[in-house]
């Protein structure tokens, strides 16, 4: 079955940092376009920073430079979101959600711009920053 799950979400105050996880299963993971997605309350889901697996490119928005890192660890079938210098524009709950590197044409910009092409999210977990 596939399944992402995410994990590593909380509380944490201003100028902080998380680390969150997400585990892929039912997916050939070294093909795969992965990224991370949030949604604040009355606001639209938006991509944030997505990585191709295929080919390690990286995708980010200007809300994540030079503060958000991706990686993905294929021994664990895991990608990875290093958030640092959190303030409260960050509180959100964020997402993972996965599409195929081979049949999708412009990668991992458009994982982050469109979204997946199949109904493949995780549940989310929840940051909050405290002021």
């Amino acid at each position: 079955e596939v399944q992402l799950v995410e994990s590593g979400g909380g509380l944490v105050q201003t100028g902080g940092s998380l680390r969150l996880s997400c585990a892929a299963s039912g997916f050939a993971f070294d093909d795969l376009l992965i990224g991370w997605f949030r949604q604040a309350p009355g606001k639209k889901r938006e991509g944030i920073i997505c990585i191709s697996n295929l080919d390690g490119s990286i995708f980010y928005k200007d809300s994540a430079k030079g503060r958000f890192t991706i990686s993905s660890d294929n021994a664990k079938n895991t990608v990875y979101l290093q958030m640092n210098s959190l303030n409260s524009e960050d509180t959100a709950v964020y997402y993972c959600a996965a599409d195929s590197a081979r049949t999708s044409p412009a990668g991992a910009a458009a994982l982050c711009d469109l979204g997946p092409r199949r109904n493949y999210w995780g549940q989310g977990t929840q940051v909050t920053v405290s002021s």
